[in-house]
């Protein structure tokens, strides 16, 4: 058997299909709706709230399992281009809550669908047992490649790609710098 017909070969491939069907899906959001996929997910966490909720940076940031001060940071680009406003509270002065404005709305009804939310809805038509077998595999992947510490969200958002300074996403709204 040739070495790229090999059975790992056959996983690295479908590995790395996965990665580019993830950056194909972000380029493609970026286009199509003129935001980042992280911008994306923002807006629609901040409009998956009940109306009447006080909407705060934090939980934001819990909805999209990001940290509050890259959302933070997120909602700034998004307050810039008229999609959010954010405002003091008026009963307590200390908490600054988030809304969408009349254009954040509109941008929210013409974004596709996240990437997670669409395999999620695909897995759910699976048989649990065969969901079961897909998680154990993986699970044995990650294991494989040394990334059991590695923290990730449950969300499908661009890679993160070390640069010179630390590790930034391609979309441009997470900017980490490495403590080493």
């Amino acid at each position: 058997m040739e070495r790229e017909d090999s059975l790992g070969f056959q996983i690295l491939r479908a590995i790395r299909r996965i990665i580019r069907r993830t950056s194909e899906h972000s380029r493609s959001v970026g286009k199509h709706g003129g935001v980042s996929v992280p911008q994306m997910l923002c807006l629609k966490a901040v409009s998956e709230f009940p109306g009447g909720t006080d909407v705060t940076v934090a939980m934001v940031a819990e909805a999209v399992q990001l940290s509050a001060p890259t959302v933070s940071r997120i909602l700034d680009k998004l307050e810039k281009r008229g999609y959010v406003v954010r405002e003091r509270n008026s009963k307590d002065r200390r908490r600054v809550c988030v809304s969408l404005t009349e254009q954040g709305w509109q941008r929210i009804d013409n974004l596709p669908t996240p990437l997670h939310e669409q395999f999620l809805k695909r897995l759910e038509a699976l048989d649990p047992i065969e969901c079961l077998g897909l998680l154990k595999g993986l699970e044995r992947i990650v294991e494989l490649m040394d990334a059991e510490d590695i923290d990730a969200a449950p969300l499908l958002t661009p890679e993160l790609e070390v640069g010179p300074g630390g590790v930034s996403q391609d979309a441009g709204d997470i900017d980490i710098q490495r403590g080493n």
